[in-house]
């Protein structure tokens, strides 16, 4: 019984894995700007330097950096939408194999469900980075449906059997 348990559970873990990373292979996220090395020291005051000119060359140079964090960070959201609808949607179509073309094999459908469960959570955190309630609340009610169904398919309808 716990190694049945113990190999649903792999299944499960490896099958969201394999949805996690071929996501990041298939469909790469935002690259981090690189932070120029006047910002990761203290910046000096105008009575530190000779001229004010370098001074205002760190400003102008924090400015840009800001600026481009702002779009990675706009770059960010968009792709943490976008993995989020990819996982879903993943989760969905392994919870239809689970329940049809799965339905005979026991031990691999309950770790193929089990594995749309775990997509399922990483699509919905994945959601709540998008920074957006509106989609926050979408896939929120999405887990919910997809939830209440499974439920009722997997235990309500086969303890009626």
């Amino acid at each position: 019984m716990r190694l049945r348990f113990l190999y649903v559970l792999f299944i499960g873990l490896l099958l969201a894995t394999f949805i996690g990373v071929g996501i990041a292979a298939f469909h790469e996220g935002p690259k981090m700007p690189e932070a120029p090395i006047s910002i990761k020291y203290q910046e000096p005051n105008c009575a530190q330097l000779k001229d004010c000119q370098a001074l205002q060359e760190l400003k102008t140079e924090q400015k840009n950096f800001d600026d481009l964090m702002k779009i990675y960070e706009s770059d960010s959201k968009t792709y943490n939408r976008d993995v989020s609808i990819i996982s879903i949607i993943s989760a969905l179509l392994m919870l239809i194999i689970s329940l049809t073309l799965f339905k005979k094999i026991l031990l691999i459908a309950d770790g193929v469900l089990l594995g749309s469960v775990f997509t399922l959570i990483y699509g919905i955190i994945r959601g709540f980075n998008s920074g957006n309630n509106i989609f926050r609340f979408i896939v929120v009610s999405i887990g919910l449906a997809v939830s209440l169904f499974l439920g009722y398919i997997k235990f309500i309808k086969t303890s009626k059997k």
